[in-house]
């Protein structure tokens, strides 16, 4: 079952117990989510081709995104995306993340659930994932992340729904390098979590060592969706299938069981073939060993130009066809002027 339909048909609150006093605290969960998730009119699902392509995009060292921060726009006021965790753990490992250890295929999906402002340019973010094989359990980070996409240089993004709650900042960059994340994104506790934490009167290292596991369930995933979004911007767009799910419910419904939710599955785009490293050098000059070379994502005006992950080196392993892939985005049409600022070309 994808995560969008367990999130969809969870019925079980998130209830905790205090040891010391014995008292029951809801906090806020996957089951909060239910009717959300039900209403939600565009829900993405990323083959693992697609997610390994953002994946790429998004970790790269050469990933340049704050400079297409103004491409950015969520296409609806509520959107799901979701992605299988096995596919994007894969693409992890070349970058230097440390991974779960045990094996890969045992794991479930992530996803995000985004409620954006009317021009897409700002919202709050909560992720999700499952936990187990046999039976998973859904679980909901503790931590939530908001986002101003036009926040002016050297202020703080605006929560989307002024809560004055305590928020963190979190650097995708090198150090004292200003990114997309830390221009645009701040990440804080979900309220029932916030005065959950407050009330349980945590040491400074006990409540640093929490909040560093809670930004881990949350932090990774927003340069993905990142790339997601500049990727479904493209002119082109990515190539979609729709899954309505219309007959397989009817059947569902006469064995007494729940329906399934409509979505749409997003495909990665066709990319030029990559073989091998490159042809001996002229001048006799010794060729470097072979090697791999991180992939680098380059804008300019309202193209990108991403240079794909590949092997130099030695002509012995091949030679690269092509190692450039060039996108075009359009720009969002003025709000009054036709097509809402907000709204997206989308294509095959």
């Amino acid at each position: 079952m994808r995560l969008v339909d367990s999130i969809a048909q969870c019925r079980t609150p998130f209830v905790v117990r205090n040891l010391t006093t014995g008292a029951l605290s809801h906090l806020n969960g996957a089951a909060d989510f239910a009717t959300a998730m039900q209403r939600c009119p565009m829900r993405f699902v990323l083959s693992d081709e697609l997610t390994g392509l953002c994946a790429a995009l998004a970790y790269s060292k050469g990933a340049r995104q704050l400079a297409c921060a103004d491409l950015l726009r969520i296409p609806a006021e509520s959107v799901w995306i979701e992605w299988c965790e096995a596919a994007w753990f894969m693409e992890l490992q070349r970058y230097g993340f440390k991974i779960p250890a045990g094996d890969l295929e045992g794991l479930g999906h992530r996803g995000a659930l985004i409620h954006a402002a009317r021009d897409g340019r700002s919202g709050l973010i909560r992720t999700f994932w499952t936990v187990g094989a046999a039976k998973p359990e859904v679980l909901a980070s503790s931590m939530e992340a908001y986002f101003d996409l036009d926040t002016p240089q050297d202020e703080e993004p605006a929560a989307p729904d002024e809560q004055e709650l305590p928020a963190r900042c979190v650097s995708g960059g090198i150090e004292g390098e200003v990114d997309i994340m830390r221009r645009y994104f701040r990440f804080r506790y979900e309220r029932s979590w916030a005065d959950y934490y407050r009330r349980a009167t945590l040491s400074p290292q006990s409540d640093a060592a929490i909040a560093r596991h809670a930004l881990g369930t949350i932090a990774a995933d927003i340069p993905m969706l990142v790339a997601f979004f500049l990727l479904l911007s493209t002119r082109n767009g990515l190539p979609r299938r729709p899954h309505t799910l219309e007959r397989l419910n009817r059947a569902r419904a006469r064995s007494g069981k729940v329906p399934l939710l409509d979505h749409i599955e997003v495909l990665a785009p066709v990319l030029p073939e990559c073989e091998g490293g490159g042809g001996e050098s002229s001048g006799g000059r010794r060729m470097p060993r072979l090697h791999h070379v991180r992939g680098h994502l380059v804008r300019r005006g309202s193209q990108l130009f991403w240079r794909v992950p590949h092997l130099r080196g030695t002509a012995r392993a091949g030679v690269i066809r092509t190692r450039t892939v060039t996108w075009t985005i359009d720009r969002p049409v003025p709000s009054g002027a036709g097509r809402p600022a907000h709204e997206l070309r989308l294509g095959c």
